[in-house]
C-alpha cells in the first residue's frame, strides 16, 4: 500500500518554492483542486511562509488568505489540511472544512494544544529546531535522530494529556534547523522514528535544498527549487519504501506515478 499524498498549495508571496504562483484565492483553488485530481488524497493549504528567513504575518492576513481556498476546496470533496501555527486560523479552518492541522511548531503557540482537543481533528506535529526567521543559523543536536524523536515524543504527551488521544501524526521536519548531515539522518532514521514514537510519520522534503547541496559536493552548481524534482521523487520513493504514511509533495503527478512504477516493480520481482 503506497504512502498517503499530501500536496502543497502555498496562498503567499514568499514561499521558498512557489511563492507567488498560487497568492491569488482563485489561483489557489484552481491548483488544489488540479492537485487532488492528480492524486492527491489530501491538500495542504498554508498562508504564511515558513522558509528559512520568513517573518511571520497576522491572524487577519493569513485567515483573508487561506479561508476562501479551503471552503471552496472542501465544497468539491476535497480533504483539506490547515498549514499553520495560529490555533485561530486551525478553529476557522476547521469550521470551513479542512480535516487536519498541520502545525510546523508543534502546537505550542499559546492554546494551540487546548484548540487541537476542542477541534476534534487530526493534528500533524512536526519538529523544528528555532524559529523560521533563524532556524537555519548553526543548528546543532548531540543526536538528530534521538532529540528529534524525544522532542515529539513529548508533545505527544502534551496532547494526550489535553485528552487528544487518536489522530496524531508526526513529522522530523527536513529543512527546519537541520544541516544536510541531519537531513540524511532523518531520512535514513523513518522505520526508527515510526518504531519509536509510535506514530505514523510524514515525510515533507519536495525540493528542499538539502537537494542541491548534495550537488554542490561535486563541484556542480545548485540547483533553484524548480529543478529538484529528481531528487523530491529519489526521497519520496526512499520514504515508501521505509513505509512512511504521509509524503508531503509539491509534484502530486509525478510522486504518485513514481510510487506506482516502484510497487510494480517490487511486486513482480516478489
Amino acid at each position: 500500500m503506497r504512502p498517503r499524498i499530501m500536496g502543497i498549495v502555498n496562498v503567499t508571496p514568499d514561499s521558498f518554492s512557489d511563492g507567488g504562483a498560487f497568492a491569488t484565492a482563485a489561483a489557489a483553488i484552481a491548483h488544489g483542486l488540479q492537485l487532488a485530481e492528480e492524486g492527491a488524497d489530501f491538500v495542504d493549504v498554508g498562508g504564511e511562509s515558513t522558509r528559512p528567513g520568513a517573518a511571520p504575518v497576522t491572524s487577519a492576513e493569513e485567515l483573508r488568505r487561506v479561508l476562501p481556498v479551503v471552503s471552496a476546496l472542501a465544497r468539491e470533496g476535497v480533504h483539506v489540511s490547515i498549514d499553520t501555527m495560529k490555533p485561530d486560523v486551525a478553529r476557522a479552518a476547521v469550521e470551513c472544512g479542512a480535516s487536519i492541522w498541520n502545525d510546523v511548531s508543534a502546537l505550542r503557540a499559546d492554546g494551540a494544544v487546548e484548540a487541537a482537543a476542542a477541534l476534534g481533528c487530526d493534528v500533524i506535529l512536526m519538529h523544528m529546531q528555532g524559529e523560521p526567521r533563524t532556524m537555519q543559523a548553526a543548528p546543532h543536536y548531540d543526536d538528530a535522530v534521538a532529540d528529534v524523536a524525544d522532542f515529539l515524543s513529548t508533545r505527544i504527551a502534551a496532547l494526550q494529556a489535553a485528552g487528544v488521544k487518536h489522530g496524531i501524526w508526526v513529522d522530523p521536519g527536513i529543512g527546519f534547523g537541520k544541516t544536510l548531515e541531519h537531513n540524511l539522518a532523518l531520512l535514513r532514521a523513518v522505520p526508527a522514528l515510526r518504531a519509536r514514537i509510535g506514530r505514523p510519520v510524514v515525510v515533507g522534503a519536495s525540493r528542499k535544498s538539502f537537494i542541491s547541496k548534495l550537488e554542490t559536493r561535486d563541484g556542480a552548481a545548485a540547483s533553484p527549487e524548480s529543478e529538484r524534482l529528481g531528487g523530491s521523487l529519489a526521497v519520496a520513493l526512499h520514504a515508501a519504501a521505509a513505509d512512511a504514511d504521509m509524503l508531503r509533495v509539491h509534484d502530486v503527478a509525478a510522486t504518485v506515478q513514481a510510487l506506482r512504477v516502484a510497487r510494480a516493480l517490487n511486486e513482480r520481482a516478489s
